[in-house]
């Protein structure tokens, strides 16, 4: 769809080399960008300066990688653990093992022992240090419910991540379109305070000469304040947009925007609205993600149901001690642990409830987001349609405006038609053209909010 608009003068303080360097180093496009006074944008290019600088992606992008750790730390926890502890131990008095004399018996050479005798156990000092492994056995079930849990919250950060592009991208596309609109509505407003400037001095002009009432006078000025205030209000918009595009954009706040009109390219065929109602619950990234809740929920339900199986863990170790009787240097153990509790108060049953019920809302609410989802594209649609009737009708306004001002023309060329006739003309042609351009991008605005409902980016 090619839009029409007035001539606007563009000019750019940014020379082609940097723009080259803006698309081959985002890095130093950035600090170029933040010393420029003025920059030149196409609709493409400030799409995609956006998805490579604006926060909101960024912060998003992080909640994914963020997800990604967690999946791995869930995951981490099949595979066995080996730890080593080490200790060193001084012990102030060591109880020994006392014979008496004569305790085990007599002999032909006297009795055994001859003297009482007093045998250690161990060092004062003790070193020990052992190498151990465990191996989650039982525990694999509890295990696999938390990665799945994790697995469906790292899902959600990935459909988020693409609903945060393209909710930034609709965003570019809007607050581009505000400022074309808001740009011709200046233009409109500055004929408009002309053309009462041109009735207020012909006013004034038939007052001096007594053909009209003084307070018709007073109603020009009236208007031509009017027209002034709507100029002043549409450059504080103007103002507005720009700052907000700026902050999208990842610019600092105050960059001087200029916008191409001409680079806003063709829209492409939108699928029927039963199409559209039949993709979107494959396609919503609202339903999409109330999916990865739901899935999540049932790995908390799993997850509350394995707390009844009894923890089994398979160990080994390695061990050197020196200093502690009755063992060997070096010595090996291996085996296994048994545990399982007996008795919580019904801590396991009052959870394994509280893991349905936020199932059932997870799923009662994926229900709710199905038909809200459905229900906004359907009025997505109705709105595109009645602003392609909108569009018809400006457009046929406009060309009307068109041959009203090629007739006050004329006329004023034969002195047939005073001066604030054709500057009237001339304002109402403006709005009119301010009008189709609102009318057009309102429409392109509702089908990119389609598409985006639908999980694809918006054109």
């Amino acid at each position: 769809m090619m839009i029409s608009v007035a001539p606007v003068l563009l000019v750019s303080l940014i020379s082609p080399l940097l723009l080259l360097a803006q698309q081959s180093n985002p890095a130093a496009a950035s600090e170029d960008l933040s010393n420029a006074a003025s920059v030149h944008l196409t609709l493409p290019s400030a799409v995609e300066m956006a998805l490579a600088h604006n926060r909101h992606i960024e912060l998003a992008h992080l909640a994914v990688k963020d997800s990604e750790a967690q999946k791995r730390v869930a995951e981490a926890h099949f595979y066995p653990t080996i730890k080593n502890e080490s200790a060193v131990l001084h012990i102030t008095e060591l109880e020994g093992v006392r014979i008496p004399e004569g305790s085990l018996g007599e002999t032909p050479t006297g009795v055994l022992p001859a003297n009482t005798l007093v045998i250690g156990q161990g060092g004062d000092t003790s070193y020990t240090s052992g190498t151990g492994l465990a191996q989650p056995i039982t525990q694999i079930f509890k295990i696999r419910a938390g990665v799945k849990a994790a697995d469906a919250d790292l899902n959600s950060a990935h459909i988020q991540s693409d609903d945060s592009e393209n909710g930034i991208a609709l965003l570019v596309h809007k607050l581009y379109y505000g400022i074309l609109v808001e740009k011709l509505r200046g233009a409109s407003g500055k004929d408009a305070v002309d053309a009462a400037t041109v009735v207020e001095q012909e006013t004034k002009h038939g007052v001096d000469e007594g053909k009209l009432l003084a307070d018709v006078e007073l109603m020009s000025r009236t208007d031509l304040l009017d027209k002034q205030q709507a100029l002043l209000v549409s450059r504080l918009n103007l103002d507005d947009l720009t700052l907000q595009l700026d902050d999208a954009l990842g610019l600092p706040l105050g960059t001087h925007l200029i916008l191409d009109p001409n680079s806003l390219g063709d829209d492409s065929v939108l699928p029927t609205r039963a199409e559209a109602i039949a993709l979107v619950l494959n396609k919503s990234p609202e339903i999409l993600s109330a999916r990865q809740t739901v899935d999540k929920a049932k790995a908390g339900v799993a997850a509350a149901r394995d707390e009844y199986i009894p923890d089994i863990t398979g160990v080994a170790r390695y061990s050197y001690q020196s200093g502690l009787p009755f063992l060997v240097h070096n010595f090996g153990t291996f085996g296994a642990t048994f545990t399982y509790n007996l008795f919580d108060g019904g801590e396991r049953e009052a959870k394994l409830q509280e893991a349905r019920i936020k199932l059932t809302m997870a799923q009662t609410q994926l229900k709710q987001t199905e038909a809200d989802v459905s229900i906004e594209l359907s009025s997505a649609y109705d709105k595109a349609e009645q602003l392609e009737q909108l569009v018809g009708v400006t457009t046929q306004s406009l060309e009307a405006r068109e041959e009203s001002f090629r007739i006050q023309s004329e006329r004023a060329k034969v002195d047939a038609q005073l001066a604030s006739g054709v500057a009237t003309a001339r304002a109402a042609l403006t709005s009119a053209h301010m009008n189709v351009l609102n009318s057009q991008l309102n429409l392109s605005l509702a089908r990119n909010s389609i598409r985006r409902l639908l999980g694809t980016r918006p054109e």
